[in-house]
């Protein structure tokens, strides 16, 4: 069965090669040297941050269970992290739009650093203090720069359409390319340098402080509504009206929500979903693969969004209704697939399905990511955008805390189904979306913030 990870591999390798090589002049757009000059520097910086995020990624558990933890303990810790992101997310995306976005940033960095240097620790209560850190900075990650991008883009006069290149370029390299080399580099500090399973909390340290000044030497700072006379919960009322008054926002946090919590379940779940008997697979070798099929799929966004049809929107909907297909497999093997007594050997022939449905998930979530971006950057205000993008992340670090607790209490062919649900659902919403994707609002930011209510929702 070895053959089969390298075959797997191999394929995946050469498709995304072709793919690559194969782009013509329809599949780029032609840019500026000063549009360039800007995408690249943002993509060293967000290289560096996903960096630092995915080199402690595999060894968190790890690390963990090194100090003597259980799994009741440990899955308290990731709780406290989601949590950490649902509570405080918010907060710190509603200071990045009234204090900054280089400044959040810079937060990001100085925060996941803090949370790094506690994993020195064996003790319970300071690990718990690395978790909410950690979940603070992920909601800085996946909100602050993006909201900063896409402010700088349009203040330098950038065209639109150039945005869909920035966001695919990052997530071909920062999901992939930089994931794959990140889970090389921990493994030889782990395995072959014997530095211990604290040493890639370290390095990401080093990445985080790297990409920290050269977000402090050539980042210009930029901000939602500056008013001086908002405050939290202003921001967070204006936000919500903001999102209960356009369709289109709703529908986009949803389909967001949805997305990422069956995402984040699947992380949990395709360990166990592919050695059900304490099979012996590879995990690094088969991470590197989920991440070179997330790299196909954010090569195969770059093509369609360089081109007028189909639109975002459109091709979506098939992104989402292949996502929920590839999540039934491990259903559909438990019926037709005789399971196997035997302890311990090689991947099953029910875990080979399972492998190839988990690739193809891997792709729709590369397609997924630039894809929301490119959506977020037309649907979302700039004056509340990092405020709303948190809102977002509260019913999927909700739901996953959820599942975290129940991680036993259900089997796992019924949080598989769970998922596939919640994907064909998003694919519903999608569909929706699309349908209104051109209907005007029946008021716009500017008026809806200067409307008198007796709430005053809107001023900022």
């Amino acid at each position: 069965m070895e053959a089969f990870y390298y075959l797997v591999f191999g394929a995946l390798a050469a498709v995304v090669a072709g793919v690559e090589l194969s782009k013509s002049n329809k599949d780029r757009i032609n840019t500026s040297s000063a549009f360039n000059s800007f995408k690249n520097n943002y993509l060293v910086i967000y290289s560096l941050m996903m960096a630092g995020d995915w080199l402690q990624g595999p060894y968190v558990y790890y690390l963990y269970s090194t100090y003597g933890f259980g799994k009741g303990e440990i899955g308290q810790l990731f709780i406290a992290g989601f949590g950490s992101s649902m509570l405080f997310g918010t907060i710190v995306g509603s200071l990045a739009d009234k204090q900054g976005r280089k400044r959040a940033c810079i937060t990001y960095c100085i925060t996941y650093i803090l949370s790094c240097i506690t994993k020195h620790s064996s003790q319970y209560n300071v690990l718990m203090l690395g978790r909410i850190l950690g979940g603070i900075a992920t909601s800085l990650l996946f909100s602050a720069f993006e909201s900063w991008l896409v402010a700088e883009h349009n203040k330098r006069g950038f065209e639109q359409q150039w945005l869909s290149v920035t966001f695919s370029k990052a997530i071909f390299l920062g999901n992939g390319v930089v994931a794959i080399l990140a889970g090389l580099l921990g493994n030889t500090l782990v395995d072959a340098m014997a530095l211990g399973p604290v040493a890639p909390f370290d390095a990401a340290s080093c990445f985080l402080t790297i990409g920290m000044f050269v977000i402090l030497f050539t980042w210009t700072e930029n901000y939602g509504d500056p008013s001086e006379s908002k405050d939290l919960f202003t921001q967070f009322r204006g936000a919500a009206v903001a999102i209960t008054s356009d369709e289109k926002i709703a529908l986009l946090g949803a389909i967001q929500s949805l997305f990422e919590g069956s995402m984040y379940t699947f992380v949990f779940l395709w360990t166990p979903a592919l050695s059900p008997n304490d099979e012996d697979i590879p995990h690094g070798f088969i991470f590197a693969t989920f991440m070179l099929s997330s790299m196909l799929g954010s090569s195969l966004a770059s093509r369609l969004m360089a081109r007028q049809t189909p639109r975002v929107e459109s091709y979506m909907q098939i992104v989402f209704a292949i996502s929920a297909s590839s999540l039934l497999l491990p259903i559909v093997t438990s019926f037709l697939v005789a399971p196997s007594k035997v302890k311990g050997g090689s991947i099953s022939f029910a875990g080979c399905i399972q492998l190839l449905g988990f690739c193809a998930f891997e792709a729709c979530v590369g397609l997924f990511w630039p894809s929301i971006m490119k959506m977020r950057s037309q649907y979302i205000p700039e004056e509340a955008r990092s405020t709303i993008m948190n809102f977002f992340r509260i019913p999927l670090n909700i739901f996953v805390c959820i599942v975290l607790y129940n991680v036993d209490a259900f089997p796992m062919t019924v949080m598989f189904g769970m998922c596939s649900i919640f994907l064909f659902v998003a694919c519903l919403l999608q569909r929706r979306l699309m349908g209104i994707a051109d209907k005007p609002k029946t008021e716009d930011w500017v008026a809806l913030k200067e409307r008198d209510t007796e709430a005053e929702p809107l001023n900022l």
